[in-house]
Formats: C-alpha cells, sequence, structure tokens
C-alpha cells in the first residue's frame, strides 16, 4: 500500500545567474512499511529533498502526498502539527534539548501537543533503545550512541507514518553506527515504520529494501533490492 508519493518535486535556491535548482522535476512513490536509503554525492540534493518530506522545507514546485494527504495544501499551524505527529526526523547531531532529560527529549513531541504520553510505548522504547537507568540524564551526560538512540526515540514516541534519517551514523564510530542501523531497522519491522535514510555508507544503504540514487538533483537510479 503506497503511503508516501511525490509528483514532479522541484526547488530553486536563488534567481538569474545564482539559480541552483537543488531538485529538478522528481517523481516517485513508497510503499508502507518499505526501508528506502537514498544515496549521492554531496550537493546532489538528497538533504533537501528529506527536508521537503519532512515538511521542514517547501518545494518550489511539485506535490508532496503523505496518506494521500496534500502536504503543502496545509497553513504553516497545520504544517507544524503534522511534522509532530506524522513525521520522525533523525538528524546526524541529534538536536537534542540540552537542558530536557532523555524521557523529556524522548516526549517533547508529545508534550508539544498538549497530549498524555503514552507510558507503555515510552517504557517499550526505553526498553529497544537500552535506556533503561538513563531516563533522568541529560543529552551532555550521555555517549554520541545514546544520544542517537534518545533521538530515535523521539522520532518514534509519535508513532509517524514516516520516519526520515539524514545520516544517522555520520557522527558515530562504526561499532555504533552498526546498533544504530540495526535500531533503525528493527523500528522498522517491529512497529511497521516506513523508513527513508540519507546516506554515504553503502553498507547501510545494501541493507534497505530500495536504494533510489540522485545526482544533480535528478534520479539516477531506481531500485528495489528485495
Amino acid at each position: 500500500m503506497e503511503i508516501l508519493r511525490v509528483e514532479h518535486l522541484s526547488k530553486i535556491y536563488g534567481k538569474g545567474e545564482n539559480e541552483v535548482r537543488a531538485l529538478d522535476d522528481i517523481s516517485f512513490s513508497v510503499e508502507k512499511g518499505q526501508f528506502v536509503a537514498i544515496i549521492g554525492p554531496s550537493g546532489s540534493g538528497k538533504s533537501t529533498l528529506l527536508h521537503i518530506l519532512g515538511g521542514v522545507d517547501r518545494p518550489t514546485s511539485g506535490k508532496v502526498f503523505l496518506n494521500d494527504q496534500d502536504v503543502f495544501a496545509q497553513n504553516e499551524d497545520q504544517l507544524a502539527i503534522f511534522r509532530r505527529r506524522q513525521v520522525g526526523l533523525i538528524y546526524q547531531f541529534y538536536n537534542l534539548i540540552p537542558v530536557l532529560n532523555v524521557t523529556e527529549n524522548i516526549t517533547l513531541p508529545v508534550l508539544m501537543d498538549g497530549r498524555k504520553v503514552n507510558q507503555q510505548r515510552l517504557e517499550d522504547l526505553l526498553t529497544t533503545l537500552n535506556l533503561h537507568g538513563r531516563e533522568k540524564h541529560l543529552p551532555s551526560q550521555l555517549s554520541g550512541g545514546q544520544q542517537q538512540r534518545v533521538s530515535i526515540g523521539r522520532a518514534l514516541m509519535n508513532a509517524p507514518a514516516v520516519v526520515l534519517a539524514d545520516e544517522p551514523t555520520g557522527n558515530l564510530d562504526s561499532r555504533n553506527s552498526q546498533e544504530i542501523v540495526e535500531l533503525l531497522k528493527f523500528s522498522n519491522k517491529q512497529y511497521g515504520q516506513t523508513l527513508i535514510v540519507i546516506t554515504h555508507d553503502e553498507s547501510i544503504a545494501l541493507q534497505a529494501d530500495r536504494i533510489i540514487a540522485i545526482e544533480d538533483g535528478r534520479i539516477s537510479r531506481d531500485e528495489v533490492i528485495r
């Protein structure tokens, strides 16, 4: 079943001689529960694509549909709610709030909505992410791998329709990198999460169900692996 559809997406920065076409007429769709790796050289447009899919940036033209909802037909207030409830974003540098502890960082998307925290889901995530005993720790008291686990927990807390990860292992050593990849794969299977990961690491890309390669803002390859 299709969960995400991108139609003729373009993103242009600047004008005239300074114009940069970051994305150029991109179209594709993603099935629910699919693990997709997006690869490409620096400057190819893959991070721009991820930010547009997550509603963080707006396209110059084209459309994005998530669960048949036209993402950019929403106003800014609706888009903010959409980002909190429908999208889980994971970044290379964690983006945790330094004055909030582990539990507070994980539950932040729920609390920002003024909703009650699902304690069972929180408990399940703390167990899955091996964060028990660190619930009251601040980010500065955690290792890089632990901080990224908290970031994953925050992304999964609202059970979003899609999880978007931008180089989630780029700031970690090889052992922690593989642990994070295994956690993302586990969430993909355990929770049926649709997972889209940007990566320069070919070994990570080869663990996905599908690889989409982007060059100069265009899709150069779209291959289903499994």
